[in-house]
């Protein structure tokens, strides 16, 4: 299972060391979360290696900071964040404590089942240990692999987190702002991983809807829209429509 306050390497740059076991690349670095914008959910991101993972994994289709609070919901409903509680729960169960209002998600429900599903395959591929992943990758290259993998996560969620480890988490392999790509560019305002206040935060969403904006002028006269997820939303989405459609 997941240990709080451990997740991170310690002894400094080059020699850090997590549990007693050598991190080959991951600096030392006291972290503090802060997309959620919430004291209590960013304080639960810092600590609990799967709450983060979680919050990427509802980052879609919502706005990015009531994405990142969703975690905290889920642990103030069902008591736990451990994967191996979250995967054996029962899944109908589940989704009512995820859609009850306010929602973890626009689709709750659909994300509790995705959730279970993260859960499972941090618990069959790294003993419930969402940490292992980045702590115990060998390189750039393992890392994006890594996070491909991950249920719910495609090559651009598995890019954006990477940076967020990099940028925030001091996860730094050699090579890595080349091998994730622009969301690792400092001084970006790209993605969650460049979100560390409100200011920021700001100016990722206004990034992301100049983006959206260009997009859909780009796109050909015509041309039919993407396709949505069906599943009815559980709840009203906070914030209006900002920060929807799309990863963090």
């Amino acid at each position: 299972m997941d240990r709080p306050g451990h997740w991170l390497c310690r002894g400094g740059f080059g020699r850090p060391e997590r549990d007693g076991r050598p991190c080959p690349y991951i600096g030392a670095m006291q972290v503090t979360i802060t997309i959620a914008q919430d004291p209590a959910a960013d304080a639960l991101l810092s600590r609990d290696p799967f709450a983060l993972l979680s919050g990427m994994l509802l980052d879609q289709q919502f706005p990015m900071e009531h994405a990142f609070r969703g975690p905290a919901k889920l642990l103030d409903r069902f008591g736990t964040l451990d994967p191996r509680a979250i995967a054996a729960a029962e899944p109908g169960a589940f989704a009512d404590l995820a859609a009850t209002p306010p929602s973890i998600h626009r689709y709750g429900r659909s994300m509790a089942g995705r959730i279970q599903a993260l859960a499972a395959h941090v618990i069959e591929h790294y003993d419930g240990d969402s940490a292992r992943i980045w702590t115990e990758s060998s390189d750039a290259t393992d890392l994006l692999d890594r996070l491909r993998e991950l249920p719910g996560f495609g090559d651009q969620k598995a890019r954006i987190f990477a940076a967020l480890l990099g940028k925030q988490l001091g996860v730094q392999p050699p090579g890595w702002r080349e091998a994730i790509g622009p969301y690792a560019e400092p001084g970006s305002y790209r993605s969650v991983a460049d979100v560390v206040d409100a200011e920021s935060l700001s100016k990722v969403r206004a990034f992301k809807q100049q983006a959206k904006a260009a997009a859909k002028a780009a796109a050909p006269t015509g041309a039919s829209p993407p396709a949505k997820e069906t599943a009815k939303p559980t709840a009203k989405t906070p914030g209006g429509t900002a920060g929807k459609g799309g990863n963090g």
